[in-house]
């Protein structure tokens, strides 16, 4: 194979563009995975394609990336080496810029290994298209830092709890982030087995000099307890909801500590939602667990989940946090009145005709305050509880929460498949949104089954759908990917013929 050159995306991008790529070409190792990059204010990067190469001796194997722009153009590619435990990377970009490859798959036969331990992330610098084991910090009780190059193995893991539950009572832990904003957060506390406490946020320099550190849930046991999610920050300030529960009550507030001191700026309480609404959009729960229920703007953090009333699902909540003087706005969309207008029979806790019912799929949180959210009429039923789907329901709303209208795109039912959704897309810098999904449907005059691809744009809040068949010829699977702004990448795909194929096709949206 013809080894590629230093990754320079400005230059190649600026004078080269191609609309197809062969991947079986670029690499002569197995097509093991692709997948698009984003940069961290989600700009499409490009994309990385994985392949393996087998072992290479009783406890290694090889894999190779090859990155491509966002135009197609292959533009760095590298070997390296890995434990046998992977079996396949999914690639990201970091707030440095770096690529970093996580293990996405696993070879199952090798979890039970004498020596088996958690893989660890590969990073490439694009800069010099080197690639080496990421490195990770681990924080001590007596205050100190230890580099992990390789993790211990599960086995020695397990030894060393045991003993140091058996001698302390608790296992202490401890996670440790790098942050964009400079230096590193790290989060510990004791762990009881059925409880934990002495939970604190400690914050250090890019020495890793202790700066401060905020104490909370220090004396908490299984019924008194206080728990902290991190929803956001920047510079100045580090944004999050504080959950405190007494027995069967539960009780929130938004907690903002500053960036550089440590100190409370603010720790008012958030009222008006009922505690499992809250608990829904601290930890939003969906079948797809990419699902991303928050986003953050300039002054702004928009948060939503589901809306429960007396422990039974409503609708949904949003939460809007001022960050320039930490108010929080809430507002709800119920099933009932709100969907009425558009499904009759709904359900006010989102059931639908012949006992599905909105299972959610997708949110979508515009910059000024207007959501989106997609769900589809879903089922378990049968002796084997078989898996089933209908139609698409997309509600979106106004900037302030209120229910502009909710599309319902009828498709035919789907079996065993969790759902015909595919992905989403924000466009003209988070304003807007595209999202698309297919639907497999009989051809009136040759009675075969093709399927269309559907694309849906909500621009300026006005609703459009447009229509593509897709012709799968041959035995070829075509399967669709997030693009550049404006087109759709399509993978043309026959393992037996090593038929391996993407293209950009232009959208007219």
């Amino acid at each position: 194979m013809k080894k590629l050159t230093l990754l320079m995306f400005g230059l190649i991008q600026a004078f080269a563009y191609s609309q197809t790529q062969d991947l079986t070409s670029l690499a002569s190792g197995k097509n093991i995975g692709m997948n698009a990059l984003f940069d961290t204010k989600d700009h499409l990067y490009g994309y990385i394609s994985i392949y393996s190469y087998g072992k290479t001796d009783k406890k290694t194997q090889k894999f190779e990336y090859v990155i491509l722009d966002k135009n197609l153009n292959p533009v760095a590619n590298k070997e390296f080496d890995a434990g046998l435990l992977v079996s396949g990377y999914f690639g990201y970009v970091d707030f440095k810029g770096q690529i970093i490859l996580r293990p996405s798959d696993f070879n199952y036969s090798q979890v039970f290994a004498k020596d088996a331990a958690t893989p660890v992330s590969m990073v490439i610098d694009p800069r010099t298209n080197t690639v080496a084991p990421k490195i990770y910090y681990d924080y001590q009780e007596d205050g100190t830092f230890r580099e992990i190059s390789q993790p211990k193995s599960w086995k020695e893991e397990r030894k060393e709890n045991r003993s140091e539950k058996k001698e302390k009572g608790y296992n202490y832990v401890s996670a440790v982030g790098e942050i964009k904003e400079g230096g590193y957060i790290a989060l510990e506390y004791n762990d009881y087995g059925k409880y934990i406490n002495k939970n604190s946020l400690i914050k250090f320099d890019e020495n890793k000099k202790e700066i401060w550190r905020y104490r909370y849930n220090t004396d908490g046991d299984k019924k008194v307890f206080s728990d902290f999610t991190i929803i956001d920050k920047d510079e100045n300030q580090i944004y999050g909801i504080l959950k405190k529960v007494n027995n069967d009550s539960k009780s929130f507030s938004l907690l903002v500590i500053d960036m550089k001191t440590g100190k409370e700026l603010s720790n008012k309480p958030i009222t008006g939602l009922s505690p499992d609404t809250l608990q829904s959009i601290d930890h939003f729960y969906s079948e797809d667990k990419s699902l991303d229920n928050d986003r953050t703007f300039d002054d702004k953090i928009v948060l939503v989940g589901r809306n429960f009333e007396s422990e039974k699902l409503k609708g949904f909540a949003r939460m809007m946090i001022n960050k320039s003087d930490f108010t929080v706005d809430l507002k709800t969309v119920s099933y009932k009145p709100d969907y009425v207008p558009f499904i009759k029979n709904i359900a006010s806790d989102g059931g639908v005709e012949n006992n599905y019912f909105l299972l959610t799929r997708d949110m979508y949180l515009m910059s000024d305050g207007s959501a989106g959210i997609l769900a589809e009429k879903f089922k378990y039923s049968g002796q084997y509880n078989v898996p089933k789907t209908t139609d698409l329901v997309y509600m979106y709303t106004d900037k302030d929460f209120k229910v502009k209208e909710v599309q319902v795109f009828e498709k035919e039912k789907s079996k065993w498949v969790n759902s015909d959704y595919l992905f989403s897309q924000y466009l003209n810098d988070g304003k807007d949104v595209v999202f698309f999904f297919r639907d497999y449907q009989k051809d009136q005059v040759t009675k075969e089954k093709k399927w269309n691809l559907f694309i849906n744009t909500v621009i300026d809040g006005k609703f459009k759908q447009e229509i593509i068949p897709i012709s799968e010829k041959d035995n070829y699977v075509v399967t669709p990917y997030v693009a550049k702004e404006g087109y759709i990448l399509l993978r043309e795909y026959n393992e037996k013929e090593k038929f391996n194929k993407i293209r950009l096709e232009r959208l007219n949206y």
